[in-house]
């Protein structure tokens, strides 16, 4: 299945770019959100098909939009991948938890953001 839309929730602005730019190369449309509560709404109105969710953010932080999606009725099938500075082992636990998919840490590589996005095609 090829993935048509791609969620990032990021609220840094380099970071959100340089994963806007990994992600071009897939086909897929990108869009993006820069903190947990946008990125509940464009999951819930766009649909996307695969999420790439910050933890550490304002307002709603990652986690917390993670359960707020993976638990919604609409949205609980659009797997989620944590991308975060928080990755030890107790962190990815929790991201778990939250119903996350997977976990990238960062700093990561282009290939680390394209395993992910394969592993969900």
């Amino acid at each position: 299945m090829a993935l048509n839309k791609i969620l990032i929730v990021e609220d840094d602005p380099i970071q959100q770019q340089r994963l806007q730019a990994i992600l071009q190369t897939t086909g897929a449309q990108i869009l993006v959100g820069a903190n947990g509560q946008q990125g509940i709404t464009l999951a819930e109105q766009e649909k996307p098909d695969l999420i790439f969710m910050d933890i550490v953010m304002p307002e709603v932080d990652g986690f917390s939009a993670c359960r707020h999606i993976t638990s919604g009725n609409a949205t609980r099938s659009i797997p989620v991948v944590i991308v975060s500075s928080k990755h030890q082992e107790a962190d990815r636990v929790w991201a778990q938890l939250q119903g996350a998919s997977a976990l990238v840490a960062k700093p990561f590589s282009d290939q680390d953001i394209l395993d992910q996005v394969k592993a969900f095609s």
